[in-house]
């Protein structure tokens, strides 16, 4: 089994997106996560917006904090939020450097998500081939 997380602060944007393209693009034996160091406890309601245009319900989720997590991950991704982004120990650790687009009109909310998807996609495909 590979353990992906996406770890930021709020866990209310970003990362709750990476977990959602996460569980559209991972195939069977990845588990898919994302936390906050301070999590806001609350889903943005554009995020859950814009990924319903994409059929993805985020409602489904909630906001949680890193303290929730247990065990061993093995490719831990931060979403761009620098000297507040968490330290997980993992196989790999990538900061996407992606701004936080909860302030963003529309058409930049957009590119924010398409690029997260891009990113997440690529990111499965890399690990897919060591999955046991």
């Amino acid at each position: 089994m590979k353990r992906i997380l996406f770890a930021c602060v709020e866990n209310s944007n970003r990362s709750q997106m990476a977990e959602a393209f996460g569980h559209l693009h991972a195939p069977a034996g990845f588990e898919v996560l994302s936390a906050g160091s301070k999590a806001s406890g609350a889903i943005n309601p554009k995020a859950v917006r814009f990924m319903a245009e994409l059929g993805y319900d985020l409602t489904a989720h909630r906001s949680k904090p890193l303290a929730e997590l247990e065990g061993r991950f093995d490719a831990v991704i931060t979403m761009g939020c620098g000297e507040d982004c968490p330290w997980i120990e993992a196989g790999l650790r990538e900061d996407w450097a992606l701004p936080d687009p909860k302030h963003m009109d529309d058409e930049g909310y957009r590119a924010v998500r398409d690029e997260i998807g891009r990113r997440v996609k690529a990111l499965v495909e890399r690990l897919s081939g060591d999955v046991r």
